[in-house]
């Protein structure tokens, strides 16, 4: 709605601490909440990575494409900019961290690291990764296609878990 978007340009200004209509990567880490999230330079590199490209700066389009796709999916209507197949894309990327199309292994213990730290042994990490690995991959090559990353997710309800209230 009109009075969502002007208080995301509000934020969005507040972030801007140049002054000129954009945001770098240092802006968002100035956020509290990203700055502590283990996965928050994950979340940061989204912002930049439209396009295939990568931005140094964005403006405030972008921003709100991005956050976009943490907005609810309100059943029974269309949406353009963060369907269900959009928020499984942005959380498989979270995980490709090579951006090859898949999530090896590798990729998923790094990411499991970051997120739990030195809280769980390296082992237990291991154990978690080879399970989800060899329950998700369905071609037997090691790696977990967004295909084979979105059937895993089918019964898990995205729209819900990838909604934050960032308006409020």
């Amino acid at each position: 709605s009109p009075s969502q978007i002007e208080r995301l340009y509000s934020r969005f200004t507040s972030l801007d601490k140049g002054d000129n209509g954009t945001l770098s990567r240092e802006d968002f880490l100035r956020i509290p909440e990203l700055a502590i999230n283990p996965l928050g330079d994950r979340i940061v590199q989204a912002f930049f990575a439209q396009n295939d490209g990568y931005e140094e700066r964005i403006n405030f389009r972008q921003f709100m494409c991005v956050l976009s796709r943490f907005r609810p999916i309100k059943k029974n209507r269309e949406n353009k900019l963060n369907s269900r197949e959009d928020k499984l894309r942005f959380a498989f990327k979270m995980y490709d961290l090579d951006d090859d199309q898949k999530i090896s292994r590798e990729e998923l213990l790094a990411v499991l690291h970051m997120m739990v730290g030195s809280n769980i042994s390296t082992e237990q990490l291991s154990n978690i990764a080879d399970r989800t690995i060899m329950e998700a991959d369905k071609d037997g090559d090691q790696c977990i296609t967004f295909e084979e990353f979105c059937t895993t997710l089918e019964r898990t309800d995205v729209e819900e878990k990838m909604s934050i209230r960032f308006l409020h």
